[in-house]
């Protein structure tokens, strides 16, 4: 027998990967999900790696108004304002010693840092933005204010290899979080992680987090997978988030976040969606 669902106040959710197909895009029947979530009072809360200024469409999606979580939990955006309302980054002085430290560890490694007013990259960090002169590095020039997020990009390591390297070099001083871009390491402060910034935002609305349902599809989702009340994993998520949530739903490109979230709707939540509940009887 299926162990009924507790109807959430909270929906979190991952975007690449989990809410948005592999292109990119929205289908419209999750804009429609989303919409009439927002309509009865759900609040929508997106937790995701891409930084501030990636955010400013994906706002849309949720009525124009209410918080994005980014930067992998660094840093609160509030859609309405279009301003980041609340950041946690690296002192300044200690990321000076990360920095150096994976430069000898990694030969020839391209970094990148991301603070609130914009991002820094090595001449050598390869990505698909427009690069304005106030974006070149080296990321040295950078370290003045805090720093949400620092990236490091090789392509001449496997990556487990890499990430070994990357570990030995930062030791604690530093999070790595996996979000599944080859050969990229995403390093956050050590008391940073989607979790944290979602569990802090949920305490200061009085939300607990049996009242939140969150969606994912990569390790670094899975801290928040285990701290909500219930987790979903899209299909075609890393085998570690398949294995630690509490329900499965379709892949991303099967719209599976809103083919769970629909029972909401037509008032079916102990329905948990196209795949068998993982939380027992």
């Amino acid at each position: 027998m299926t162990r009924p669902l507790r109807p959430p106040r909270v929906v979190a959710t991952d975007l690449d990967g989990t809410l948005l197909r592999s292109d990119g895009t929205v289908s419209e029947r999750t804009r429609e999900v989303l919409a009439a979530l927002d309509e009865a009072g759900t609040q929508v809360v997106f937790v995701t790696a891409r930084p501030p200024r990636w955010l400013t469409e994906v706002g849309t999606l949720v009525g124009g108004h209410g918080v994005i979580i980014c930067l992998g939990g660094a840093c609160v955006y509030d859609v309405g304002t279009r301003q980041v309302v609340e950041s946690r980054g690296f002192a300044p002085l200690a990321l000076g010693g990360v920095v150096r430290d994976l430069r000898a560890a990694v030969p020839g490694v391209a970094l990148a840092v991301e603070r609130v007013d914009g991002p820094v990259f090595d001449a050598s960090f390869r990505h698909d933005e427009d690069t304005p002169e106030a974006w070149r590095g080296p990321v040295e020039r950078a370290l003045d204010a805090p720093v949400a997020k620092l990236l490091a990009r090789t392509d001449d390591t496997a990556q487990d290899e890499f990430f070994e390297r990357v570990l030995d070099a930062v030791g604690d001083r530093a999070l790595l979080a996996y979000s599944g871009a080859a050969g990229l390491a995403e390093l956050l402060p050590p008391d940073v992680t989607k979790a944290g910034a979602l569990s802090a935002w949920c305490a200061s609305h009085g939300i607990a987090a049996a009242d939140v349902w969150a969606f994912g599809d990569m390790p670094n989702d899975l801290p928040m997978l285990a701290w909500a009340g219930t987790s979903y994993a899209v299909a075609n998520a890393h085998p570690d988030v398949l294995g630690a949530v509490t329900h499965l739903t379709a892949s991303n490109d099967e719209d599976g976040v809103a083919v769970a979230l629909e029972g909401l709707l037509d008032g079916s939540v102990s329905r948990p969606g196209p795949f068998a509940d993982r939380s027992g009887a």
